[in-house]
């Protein structure tokens, strides 16, 4: 029993400071069924979690798109997103990558499906 503890510390340090802050996102929370596309009516906006993650919240569900390129997200750039639906996103849409300081185009995210993480209730 004392070696679960050590093997989680060493887990944890393991993890890189985006998965850190993805995994804090989703504590409680549970994996639901990856869909190609999400609704993206109203002000919410798009996370997004450095070499990690794109995220996007809608009221109690967190909906995480680990992508196909996750190396290209960073955390100072900024998203142009080319959208074929003006209430979703899919994994089909464009993004591309701009850096915030100089930009300049810095790269595309190529999108997965969207899974969604909801809180799990006890009961």
């Amino acid at each position: 029993m004392l070696a679960a503890p050590a093997v989680q510390a060493d887990e944890a340090a393991e993890m890189t400071r985006g998965e850190q802050k993805l995994a804090k996102m989703l504590e409680g929370r549970v994996a639901g069924e990856p869909q190609n596309c999400i609704r993206t009516i109203g002000s919410r906006s798009l996370t997004s979690i450095d070499d990690t993650a794109l995220v996007y919240r809608d009221g109690k569900t967190v909906w995480v798109n680990y992508t196909r390129t996750p190396d290209a997200i960073d955390d100072g750039d900024y998203l142009v997103i080319k959208k074929f639906s003006a209430t979703s996103l899919c994994r089909t849409d464009q993004i591309q990558t701009y850096d915030r300081a100089g930009d300049f185009f810095s790269g595309v995210i190529m999108l997965d499906d969207f899974v969604p993480y909801r809180i799990v209730e006890e009961g």
